[in-house]
């Protein structure tokens, strides 16, 4: 099923060798987590990459990525169509935006393909920063201030960040009950229009012979009632 832009969101984050893209890291885990009208679809995609190089040993740490467990993934190149096509013309949501599009955006210009414009991501790090200013705001801050359980993040993996994520950015937008809103749109509605509907009682006699001459008057006014095509 093909959702229009406005309401597809993918929510992003990725592990590197490094802390700068400009100096020669590389990407080595890539996750995703699809939402529709700010709603997890269960749709995800991830993925380890080999970066041909060395793990830093504090961003080792960080993501419990070795060199030993990336050397036989695959590449970015055998990844890149299938990422991007899981991305497809989504809105991009990530903490941080510039660190991980600017990486992002260095693997694919070395493969001649689109790059992203970092103006077009949701970045959750500048909106929590508006939002609560003067506090810490990294994922495990946002958690904490939201009760988001942590419990499954031993490791800083791309793909329980973005679950992690998901919640906190539903969290900025207002909360649950702001997510549910828009589906819940139409049902409200009707809900509205029941309530304000005025329910006549029934008058307790029955109509005269002037109201029953003018039902049948009122009948005969009819251009092919339903009724009469029955039978």
């Amino acid at each position: 099923m093909n959702f229009p832009k406005s309401v597809r969101e993918v929510v992003l984050d990725t592990e590197t060798t490094g802390l700068s893209y400009e100096k020669g890291e590389r990407i080595v885990d890539i996750a995703c987590i699809e939402l529709v009208n700010h709603v997890q679809t269960g749709k995800t995609y991830q993925t380890y990459v080999n970066p041909q190089k060395k793990m830093h040993r504090e961003a080792s740490a960080i993501s419990g990525l070795t060199d030993e467990f990336l050397a036989d993934k695959p590449l970015f190149h055998e990844i890149a169509d299938n990422f991007l096509n899981f991305v497809g013309d989504a809105t991009l949501v990530i903490h941080n935006a510039k660190f991980d599009v600017g990486f992002l955006n260095s693997e694919l210009e070395r493969l001649g393909k689109p790059l992203f414009d970092l103006r077009d991501a949701v970045d959750t790090l500048e909106i929590a920063r508006k939002k609560f200013p003067g506090t810490p705001v990294n994922l495990d801050a946002l958690c904490k201030r939201f009760e988001i359980d942590t419990s499954a993040r031993v490791t800083h993996g791309a793909l329980v960040d973005c679950v992690l994520l998901a919640e906190v950015y539903i969290n900025l937008l207002g909360g649950r009950q702001s997510a549910l809103s828009f589906a819940s749109e139409s049902s409200e509605k009707q809900n509205l229009s029941i309530k304000n509907h005025q329910i006549q009682k029934d008058r307790g006699f029955p109509p005269s012979k002037e109201e029953k001459e003018a039902h049948k008057e009122f009948l005969k006014s009819l251009n092919s009632p339903l009724w009469n095509k029955c039978g």
